[in-house]
């Protein structure tokens, strides 16, 4: 027997027995109809739950992926009529020139573990929106009044591009970077101090003291590596168990758990001058000395990207290491400089003439076959001629990466962190894509066998034949005779700076050269923007706690508020039906005990007499 009985909202009673006859036959149509329509309310709500878990959990993971696919493919002009969207300027006070970028970014979501998705404006043509003029503006160090006048073209660019309503509350950054480094402080003061006073009376951008200023290779080194990492998604949240991810103690938290995040990439830049290295040092690190630790305190950069300083899951601890005269074209002027003074001593101690004439060339390894070259020193010239020896040419310039014997130190003897290389990526930028691509064409995922092996061949390969090939056109289209003169030289650097200078090993493969992340060039300013902007989304979350603390639960009721309704209403309808079918069941009752008693009456036998059934 199975007994059903509910009180509210009317009280009901039935049961099923299946005594003396199959079940089915045994039920009342009522009792069929009744247990229909319950298993009908009951699959119905166990589908609205399941449409709803897939429905709204796969938008949550297309909203990821669509996330990812726009940086991708976010080419789009800006809608600038759109009240919604904050602008924000940085100009970049470069040694060679001056570049001005304007970014653009919706409204915070409100969330304050999101950062702002902060994207390059674009005009109406989908071109970003950027402006390069010359020279640099510490040519300006002797006459700093005329700096406002040289910067105001750049501002008046982005003037035109920002609408009007929007400029009081666009915040200007002129960061200033290597060229206003050499100067002495008081040069730097002196145009610092032209720039704010004279463009808050031309310009109504947000632009205070602390807006302008001369930045540290530290600061730009990680100004870069945000903006790399931002463009790569690495500072979002992850459930997905196929997302690289890594054990972080966070700075200032020793005592409590570690926490897991998404990995993210290290970079390493090498310019003509220069070479840089930046990567997330996720664990407490430990020195082999004071001095050392000393060393590191100038190295490691310890910051919040969110906008709640009380929040731990956007701090990074990043080490950056910025050196100087390793860069692709420093080193082979350095290369040349010893070359030519080893040579004029031996010449001299032993009485030759190599390498001063041109029938007596000195035999250069690091140049490609039969190439000729010469090296101009105090009025004299040194004659070139290379034999393509690559092994050769990793031997001679394995000195010059100045390393010591102390542990955790990298180029120049300077300290370097542990790089936990099976959990670990790195991007190569500049000259660790050219020496890759123009020549080689393997850019993209490195390969260290398959490198030196066409480094190898390139560089055994006879000038005549390199030449041919560049004239009809067989190397990357920006490659010129300069590249193909020096590509044996630069490919030995580039590998004995990351194998021996930075310690990676020759079987690392998780190195990708580029140019560009996504089809942009990435440039550092969108590392500064961001930085520099993270606590305005207070703003916004203020204002959507101010409309009130229940506004999260209006959000949620309103995706769900139908469902609920029409199981509501189900559960209505179904206590209604109950209710009328109990008030029938009453009914039909009545009318049989009123009907039996008047049959009795007639037959002259009193009710209370009746024989019970046998």
């Amino acid at each position: 027997r199975i007994s059903i009985s509910c009180l509210l909202p009317a009280s009901w009673h039935f049961s099923i027995s299946p005594v003396g006859c199959p079940r089915i036959l045994n039920t009342t149509l009522r009792q069929i109809v009744v247990i229909g329509i319950l298993a009908a309310a009951v699959s119905l709500l166990y589908y609205s739950l399941v449409v709803i878990r897939n429905k709204y959990g796969r938008a949550y993971r297309d909203k990821r992926f669509h996330r990812y696919l726009a940086r991708v493919t976010d080419t789009e002009a800006t809608d600038t009529n759109n009240p919604n969207l904050n602008y924000g300027i940085v100009v970049d006070c470069g040694s060679s020139g001056s570049r001005i970028f304007v970014y653009c970014w919706p409204r915070h979501n409100g969330n304050p573990h999101d950062l702002l998705d902060i994207k390059q404006m674009r005009d109406k043509n989908r071109k970003p929106v950027v402006m390069k003029i010359k020279p640099g503006i510490s040519e300006f160090a002797s006459s700093p009044e005329k700096v406002s006048d040289y910067i105001s073209p750049l501002l008046s660019f982005a003037a035109e591009h920002v609408p009007r309503a929007k400029h009081k509350e666009t915040p200007l950054y002129i960061l200033c970077t290597a060229g206003m480094r050499i100067l002495p402080e008081s040069q730097q003061k002196a145009i610092l101090e032209d720039l704010l006073t004279d463009i808050p009376v031309h310009f109504d951008f947000l632009f205070s003291d602390s807006h302008a200023e001369v930045i540290s290779g530290k600061q730009e080194g990680v100004y870069a590596w945000i903006g790399i990492n931002f463009v790569l998604g690495r500072f979002e949240h992850t459930d997905d168990e196929d997302e690289a991810i890594v054990e972080v103690h966070v700075p200032g938290s020793e005592n409590k758990e570690a926490i897991f995040r998404k990995r993210t990439v290290g970079i390493l830049d090498m310019g003509g001058v220069s070479t840089q290295i930046a990567y997330e040092v996720p664990k407490t690190v430990s020195f082999a000395s004071s001095q050392q630790e000393e060393v590191a305190k100038n190295l490691l950069a310890e910051f919040n990207l969110g906008c709640d300083a009380h929040q731990t899951e956007h701090v990074y601890r990043v080490y950056v290491a910025t050196f100087l005269g390793f860069g692709g074209n420093a080193a082979r002027q350095r290369y040349e400089d010893s070359l030519f003074t080893s040579t004029v001593l031996k010449n001299r101690l032993l009485g030759k003439q190599t390498g001063m004439t041109s029938d007596s060339p000195y035999l250069d390894p690091c140049l490609p076959l039969d190439a000729q070259d010469e090296i101009q020193q105090n009025g004299q010239i040194m004659y070139l001629r290379g034999t393509g020896d690559f092994n050769l040419c990793l031997e001679i310039i394995q000195p010059f990466m100045n390393k010591t014997n102390e542990t955790q130190t990298s180029l120049n003897g300077v300290y370097q962190p542990a790089v936990h290389f099976q959990n670990s990526e790195f991007y190569g930028f500049s000259e660790f894509y050219y020496c890759t691509e123009d020549v080689l064409r393997m850019g993209g995922d490195y390969n260290a066998a398959k490198f030196t092996k066409a480094a190898k061949d390139y560089c055994a390969t006879k000038w005549s034949v390199l030449r041919e090939r560049f004239d009809r056109g067989l190397y990357a289209s920006h490659a010129d005779l300069h590249r193909l003169k020096y590509q044996c030289f630069k490919s030995a650097w580039m590998y004995e700076v990351f194998h021996s200078g930075f310690s990676f090993p020759v079987g690392y493969s998780n190195l990708k050269t580029a140019l560009q992340v996504y089809d942009k060039e990435v440039q550092w300013t969108l590392g500064a923007i961001l930085y520099r902007t993270r606590f305005l989304p207070l703003r916004d979350i203020q204002q959507e706690n101010f409309r009130g603390s229940h506004s999260h639960w209006r959000s949620f009721s309103f995706v769900y508020n139908h469902y609920l309704f029409f199981v509501c209403f189900l559960i209505v309808l179904l206590s209604i039906l109950l209710y009328l079918l109990r008030l029938r069941r009453i009914h039909r009752r009545m009318l049989r005990n009123s009907s039996s008693t008047s049959l009795w009456i007639e037959e002259g036998l009193p009710p209370q007499k009746i024989a019970g059934p046998l």
